[in-house]
């Protein structure tokens, strides 16, 4: 114990884990969700959450294979978690504008929408709830 008490911030083991579970608006609290409702994406995935990070300078860790413990859904999609960077050797923030894990987590729920694989994959659908009407037509298209 007192050799993890000892690592350095550098070490793998004190990155920080993100699970897209803290990000989705699709989960309670007590599910496990730790963002703002509001704020917070639709089913987001670990490659996701490693995308926006590594995009904005971080040094990021992805593990395909873990699983968050309150997740019971064992699919792919829901695998994975991430693990950042958050402080340097010395302490101080890897990136000044993230101090906290929280700031990391409203980040990325924040970025992860924008990404390219969201915004090609959602154009259609988008569309269709505009039309009010059409809602139902583009939940069909979307099962196919």
């Amino acid at each position: 114990a007192a050799a993890a008490g000892a690592a350095s911030p550098a070490d793998k083991e004190r990155f920080i884990c993100i699970y897209p579970a803290y990000l989705n608006n699709k989960k309670t609290i007590a599910e496990g969700r730790r963002i703002p409702i509001d704020k917070a994406v639709e089913n987001p995935t670990s490659t996701e959450i490693q995308d926006v990070c590594a995009a904005v300078g971080f040094n990021v860790l992805l593990e395909k294979n873990k699983m968050y413990p309150r997740e019971w859904n064992r699919d792919v999609q829901y695998r994975g978690r991430v693990r950042i960077q958050l402080k340097q050797d010395d302490g101080n923030p890897c990136l000044p504008q993230f101090p906290t894990r929280k700031s990391v987590m409203l980040y990325a729920a924040e970025t992860i929408p924008k990404l390219k694989t969201r915004t090609q994959k959602m154009g259609g659908s988008d569309q269709s709830v505009q039309q009010g009407e059409g809602g139902k037509k583009g939940k069909g298209k979307k099962k196919k």
